[in-house]
């Protein structure tokens, strides 16, 4: 396949690296700052997916110089607050046969993806497993959660073609999975990191110190429970029936894999960057107020965090 990287990140370096490995053409789409440093140079992975390295068949920086390259695949993995620039840079060069792979986190990013692409062409991702930067041009993955989930939220995509591409990323080292269900699986992830990484990156604490201490324990706890009632006055159906149900398969099963890991909005604020706290309990608070209901600790959390972006 040729593929295209759009940001070149820990996530999408993962995917770069990989795939390119296993044999496809890649293309990665960068921000001019960093092209001296990834030009000539072969970018690198390590950590729990093995040490890998690979060329990249070329780099962008201009979305006009793309409009003669033929893609079957982009896989956006830029940050969550630069989805809209994003999407309106591919906008410019995606093709009717090209698919556009959304694998962020937090809500909305496929919301707008499908405001300006055919659902035909929008596929949506949950992906669990975390990598960070080492330098530019190198990533280590971290934690590996569970296996990538793909698939089109309304089936306007074959399954056939799913499998396809779910194959090509798992022979490439990153195990994935298609799911009718991506949606659900989605926003599960969505109350994770909701609930962990805010806590985990202003208190400077790991997933498993976090769920040790009753003190962030009550507060992922009220987290959780306000995002189940917005989900239900939505009424975005999930495969536990209750906040209690899905918290003791939260502090159960999901932590403890995770425990020693920190979250990357950590490493945002320690680097001085902006986080993605609005596509995540900022995108709670702001679901909320549209249905009239109120989400204090959400909003708490969310007004902390873009202090510490301030200060930091």
């Amino acid at each position: 396949m040729k593929i295209l990287i759009f940001g070149l990140g820990a996530l999408g370096t993962v995917f770069a690296v990989s795939l390119k490995n296993a044999g496809h053409t890649v293309y990665a789409f960068v921000k001019e700052k960093y092209l001296d440093q990834l030009t000539n140079k072969p970018l690198q992975i390590t950590g729990l997916f093995g040490h890998k390295q690979a060329y990249i068949d070329r780099y962008f920086t201009n979305p006009e110089d793309l409009n003669l390259v033929e893609l079957d695949l982009i896989v956006l993995t830029v940050k969550a607050f630069d989805t809209e620039k994003a999407l309106s840079q591919i906008k410019n060069f995606i093709k009717p046969n090209t698919l556009l792979l959304i694998a962020q986190n937090g809500y909305g990013n496929y919301e707008k993806a499908i405001q300006i692409f055919p659902k035909n062409q929008v596929i949506l991702s949950r992906i669990i497993f975390g990598a960070k930067v080492i330098s530019p041009g190198m990533a280590e993955v971290t934690v590996f959660g569970d296996d990538v989930v793909i698939g089109q939220p309304e089936k306007a995509i074959p399954k056939e073609t799913l499998e396809k591409i779910a194959q090509i990323f798992t022979q490439a080292g990153i195990p994935t999975r298609v799911s009718e269900d991506v949606y659900a699986i989605l926003w599960e992830k969505i109350i994770y990191n909701s609930a962990l990484n805010p806590l985990g990156a202003l208190l400077e604490r790991t997933y498993g110190e976090l769920a040790e201490n009753y003190e962030t324990r009550f507060i992922m706890d009220q987290i959780i429970d306000e995002i189940f009632t917005v989900l239900k006055t939505y009424n975005i159906q999930l495969r536990w029936k209750s906040s209690e149900e899905y918290k003791e398969h939260f502090y159960q099963r999901l932590i403890p894999p995770t425990a020693g890991h920190y979250p990357s909005m950590y490493y945002d604020l320690k680097n001085g960057k902006k986080t993605e706290i609005d596509a995540l309990n900022g995108a709670i608070v702001n679901l909320a107020e549209q249905k009239g209901l109120e989400t204090p600790v959400n909003k708490f959390i969310t007004l902390l965090v873009k202090l510490r972006e301030k200060v930091t």
